[in-house]
Parts: structure tokens; sequence; C-alpha cells
């Protein structure tokens, strides 16, 4: 039927339209201006205090 063409289209048209506005959306929230530095974010991610032990140990170890 000629209105199942209508619909897909349409289907068609507002898919690629929200295709463009995810993009951008997401685009926007990548690129925008912050104040944290990789720096100030390390801390909360560094090894713990035995990590270092542990390491010398193993490279004793292996003759390193």
């Amino acid at each position: 039927m000629w209105w199942e063409y209508i619909i897909i289209a349409g289907l068609l048209v507002f898919s690629g339209y929200a295709f463009v506005a995810l993009v951008r959306v997401q685009g926007r929230m990548m690129t925008r201006k912050t104040d944290r530095r990789a720096e100030d974010l390390y801390d909360s991610y560094a090894d713990g205090p035995r990590s270092g032990h542990r390491l010398r140990r193993a490279a004793r170890r292996h003759g390193g």
C-alpha cells in the first residue's frame, strides 16, 4: 500500500534525525571544558602502598 511507503520514509527520516542529535550531544559532552586534570585524578587511581613492594620482590626473584 502507498501509506506503508510514507510510514517507512518517516521512520527513516526520524531515525536519521535521532542519530545526528545523539552524535551532537555526545560530541558536546566529550569536548566540554573541564577543570579536572590527569594529575588531579591520579591519586584516586594510584596503586596501594604495598604494590611497589610486590613488584620489587618479583623483580628480585626473576633477576631484575
